[in-house]
């Protein structure tokens, strides 16, 4: 019986292009690994200083008092990030409210912010008072917003932020990952250099990084190089595609307590909150969560080599050091944005006959397409691909559960390009 030519059945020009892409990414793929390893270790002996048990799994309803398992879940994800303190909550919706919750209970009316690494992602606009379009931004309360701009090299402006600082100046906020912007993510070295700058002139100043999608990629996290606040999502690096929902805040433990009282009320801070049997899918997928990030690593870099070959622009390139999972693809036209998009949904365990469109989202001023077919909504530590309607029309590759996943991604993004005349072979 005649067979029809599968989904995974690619040209014989796409498999030897990604057969090349392997043999020129082998000593970046396996320094990526070393990190993957450095990190497994730092989580393991976590674990097992906080002496986790299958007690810690139970969870608590009501207030949530006394809450061995979210009480030690706390103290494991400080000892990761070597911070004093920390919460992890799955009522933290986003990366992005974890931001908000520690940006509006460390700033007070008649402070100042300073935005270090040029604009902020879209979503924090909204926050910081930016985009005043949704309302209720830091600007309502009266806190100013500075945002320095990049230097034309696209790195961030030292001394312009030096300069920028004030008696006013109450934070620092420096975004790590490039966001919806084509600029290279931020290592935690540059952002120390930026914090140790800032700090050299006014001590007092709180510096908090947005570290969405660079937790466990590189063997430092900005925590161990000056951060004093950090947030991030649960449906990201740190929850390894096992955790259904959720963000963390770490940090020291003033400032940490200010963002529980934030996230709850004064009084309460992280005392309560009922986890509802929840804690071993944390706990899990921290655990998970180095050798997930690992695989979305080898795959970024594998993609931007193959992509490179093939004539598109892409940064980080793949011989560039990484600081975060998202691979940016430069692809010119809304119709190769759609195309590749497509492409990637058809290569997903859910939803693969699902067709990505633009659509409005929640913060965004652009349309914004995104291809996803994930286990948990919205997960971007899963395989996922999205990008907003404007210029340079790039798309932002992140995720992969399994490096064998994100290679059959990529190459039905490449054949759904081929069969809509956006690409040759």
């Amino acid at each position: 019986m005649d067979q029809k030519p599968g989904l995974f059945d690619f040209p014989d020009f796409l498999l030897k292009a990604e057969e090349k892409a392997l043999e020129m990414t082998s000593s970046y793929r396996a320094e990526a690994n070393k990190i993957r390893s450095f990190n497994s270790r730092k989580v393991l002996e976590a674990f097992i200083e906080e002496n986790v048990s299958d007690f810690h799994f139970q969870g608590s309803t009501g207030y949530g008092f006394s809450d061995a398992g979210r009480e030690t879940l706390d103290k494991i994800f400080a000892r990761v990030f070597r911070t004093e303190a920390a919460i992890v909550r799955h009522s933290i919706v986003s990366g992005t409210h974890a931001l908000a919750v520690a940006m509006k209970g460390n700033l007070r009316p008649g402070q100042e912010i300073i935005i270090a690494t040029g604009d902020p992602y879209d979503t924090i606009k909204p926050v910081l008072g930016i985009d005043r379009k949704w309302g209720g931004g830091l600007n309502e309360w009266g806190i100013d917003v500075k945002v320095i701009p990049v230097k034309p090299d696209l790195m961030p402006d030292i001394q312009a932020v030096v300069d920028a600082v004030s008696d006013k100046t109450a934070m620092l906020f420096l975004q790590r990952s490039c966001g919806y912007t084509w600029r290279p993510s931020f290592s935690v070295k540059v952002l120390g250099e930026i914090i140790a700058a800032v700090k050299s002139k006014k001590s007092d100043v709180i510096a908090m990084v947005d570290n969405c999608y660079g937790e466990m990629v590189e063997m430092i996290e900005p925590s161990e190089v000056g951060a004093d606040i950090m947030g991030g999502s649960l449906i990201k690096n740190m929850g390894g595609g096992i955790a259904p929902t959720g963000g963390f805040i770490v940090g020291t433990e003033e400032a940490v307590r200010k963002a529980s009282d934030e996230l709850t009320c004064p009084g309460i801070g992280a005392d309560e909150g009922a986890t509802l049997g929840i804690n071993r899918l944390l706990y899990q997928g921290l655990f998970f969560a180095p050798r997930i990030v690992g695989n979305a690593l080898e795959g970024a870099i594998w993609a931007s080599c193959l992509l490179e070959n093939l004539g598109f622009e892409t940064k980080p390139r793949y011989n560039e050091v990484r600081t975060d999972i998202i691979q940016a693809i430069k692809l010119g036209s809304p119709e190769a944005q759609a195309a590749f998009c497509r492409g990637i949904q058809k290569a997903c365990p859910v939803d693969n006959r699902a067709v990505p469109i633009a659509a409005s989202l929640p913060g965004y001023r652009d349309p914004i397409i995104m291809a996803g077919g994930t286990f948990i909504a919205g997960s971007s530590i899963e395989l996922s691909c999205d990008g907003p309607l404007r210029k340079p029309h790039a798309v932002y590759l992140q995720g992969g559960i399994s490096f064998d996943h994100i290679r059959l991604g990529v190459l039905c993004a490449l054949v759904e390009m081929q069969e809509q005349g956006l690409l040759s072979f």
